[in-house]
């Protein structure tokens, strides 16, 4: 297998159109590549400027999951932090998780973020809904979001062979009309839901409005660690 390591976007263009499939950290493919053969040409974006950038709006598909540190909200810093091994973590990228991963333990983080992908087409760069990126599996370059006002994450213990553990993730932003919103993205099985409701600093009925949503549709037990994380978020104080 031919690895190539463009430098450029129109290097990256001109690797796609020569058939080179994509990879991020190899870790999820690399068994599948050895059961059924290597690709003849990869092209990785690590050396790419683009795909690394990382500041505390944006973060780069090529991005080690070891390196999301608290420059980023904490739900994606927490969301990284609890993903696999720590040698996983240190192979394992960004765009390899949201689009490579059936697990996608990232995307309930940047749901709630109210992320954007930018993506690379033959065009050149643009931004996208992360339900386009997923649906189309696009190549992501990297993602971009607005600072919340808080954020927070809750994974759940999992059990050895069993499903994929229920993941909690949630966000408070300013809305254009200068309100507050709550955002909360949950991991079922392999199912991300979200909601999205209004809230005030004292709301107390912020959980209750949530079951209007698509979470309403959680059984009981994880609706209850929903209500809780929730409950816990919006009495933390702004920047805790």
């Amino acid at each position: 297998m031919q690895l190539r390591l463009p430098t450029s976007i129109p290097e990256v263009q001109e690797c796609l159109a020569d058939g080179a499939v994509p990879i991020g950290g190899a870790t999820l493919v690399w068994a599948t590549w050895q059961r059924d053969g290597f690709p003849e040409l990869a092209v990785s974006l690590r050396e790419l400027p683009e795909a690394n950038a990382y500041g505390p709006q944006e973060l780069g598909a090529a991005v080690m999951l070891h390196r999301i540190d608290d420059r980023v909200p904490e739900v994606l810093h927490r969301a990284a932090s609890g993903i696999g091994t720590g040698a996983v973590r240190r192979a394992a990228t960004v765009g390899g998780n949201l689009v490579g991963s059936t697990l996608r333990c990232l995307l309930p983080a940047a749901v709630v973020l109210e992320a954007r992908a930018v993506v690379l087409e033959p065009e050149g760069l643009f931004e996208t809904d992360l339900s386009d990126l997923l649906a189309k599996r696009q190549l992501l370059v990297g993602l971009r979001w607005r600072t919340p006002i808080i954020s927070g994450y809750r994974k759940l213990e999992e059990e050895a062979g069993g499903p994929p553990p229920f993941v909690v993730a949630s966000a408070v932003h300013t809305d254009d009309g200068g309100g507050n919103r709550l955002r909360v993205a949950v991991r079922d099985g392999y199912e991300v839901l979200s909601g999205s409701v209004a809230c005030a600093d004292d709301s107390t009925d912020v959980p209750d409005a949530l079951r209007s949503t698509d979470l309403g549709a959680l059984d009981p037990t994880d609706w209850e660690t929903v209500r809780r994380h929730v409950t816990e978020l919006l009495s933390r104080p702004v920047g805790g």
